[in-house]
């Protein structure tokens, strides 16, 4: 997936800089929000409900003389089933391999045991912190200063930014300090790359990310899609794209079908809107629904989807 370069970086004396960032924080912190501002496009879907990000997902940020590869990881959670053991495995691994921790908080939120619980984790790891105090457009200015200590009292963090990931205020500088501390290396991704997840991945988890925000609480951790076909129409500028939306049980085949089908035609229509951007192109959008017991246990189903 491309896109047009990003502007100027902060390099130190011509040299070019990259490196990898890890982005953490508890569910509804902005993460994926902030991952796609970041980027200037969107590469993860954002569903405000836990487990909305379940694969290690990449967002790339270039400029003339750096590359930041974003690591929008999974929240952080107890293992359940394979499902959520592969999450946090991922999550457990990625901390100590990255050059940087960027620990997301809301600052419209009083720093809780959720937030205590991720801080510890990136500050053990010994890779260093930057601190994002994201939905800062939320909080009146006397009430942020707090909010800054008391993310400070988290752990020994580099820096601590206000942002806006949602207005895209504060970005900047949270880029410029994030470049500062990449190491002198290469150039991971070709210009114009602004994510690892291929087209079929992306536009697969666009269909997810409406299934979950159109059944609101009642089964977001058990659907699933699968991407059975994504192929352009020949001579007609047109993009075919078959998939299956996976439950567990049949009860919930019937939620995201819905009444009349109304549900499911609301998700592709959606979902549809999200994927043309992606792809740049007109998409003829075909869902269906299935249903795999317990799939989220199941080794060669979570194989199958790449997760």
């Amino acid at each position: 997936m491309t896109a047009p370069r990003a502007g100027a970086g902060q390099g130190a004396g011509g040299r070019f800089q990259s490196g990898f960032t890890a982005v953490v924080g508890r569910p509804n912190v902005g993460k994926s929000t902030l991952v796609n501002a970041l980027v200037g496009v969107k590469v993860a879907i954002v569903a405000g409900t836990p487990q909305t990000t379940r694969n290690r997902i990449a967002g790339v940020v270039t400029g003339e003389d750096y590359q930041l590869v974003l690591l929008d990881l999974p929240g952080f959670q107890k293992p359940r089933d394979r499902l959520t053991e592969r999450m946090q495995a991922a999550v457990d691994s990625t901390l100590e391999e990255v050059d940087l921790i960027l620990l997301v908080l809301s600052a419209a939120e009083s720093t809780g045991a959720g937030d205590r619980f991720v801080a510890r984790a990136a500050f053990a790891s010994g890779t260093p912190v930057i601190i994002a105090l994201n939905k800062a457009d939320l909080v009146a200015r006397e009430a942020l200063l707090p909010m800054i200590e008391a993310a400070a009292g988290l752990g020994a963090c580099e820096e601590i930014f206000p942002i806006s990931a949602l207005r895209r205020e504060g970005l900047e500088d949270l880029r410029d300090a994030m470049v500062e501390r990449m190491p002198a290396g290469p150039m991971y991704y070709p210009p114009g790359t602004v994510s690892d997840q291929p087209e079929r991945m992306l536009a697969g988890e666009l269909v997810r990310e409406q299934a979950v925000r159109l059944t609101h609480e009642e089964l977001p951790h058990a659907i699933a899609v699968e991407v059975l076909d994504l192929q352009p129409r020949r001579g007609r500028g047109i993009v075919d794209m078959r998939a299956v939306i996976i439950v567990e049980r049949e009860s919930q085949k019937g939620i995201i079908i819905g009444k009349q089908g109304k549900m499911i035609r609301e998700i592709g229509t959606r979902a549809r809107r999200g994927i043309e951007a992606l792809l740049g192109s007109q998409v003829f959008l075909e869902l269906s629904v299935k249903v795999r017991k317990k799939w989220r246990d199941d080794e060669r189903m979570l194989e199958k989807l790449g997760l």
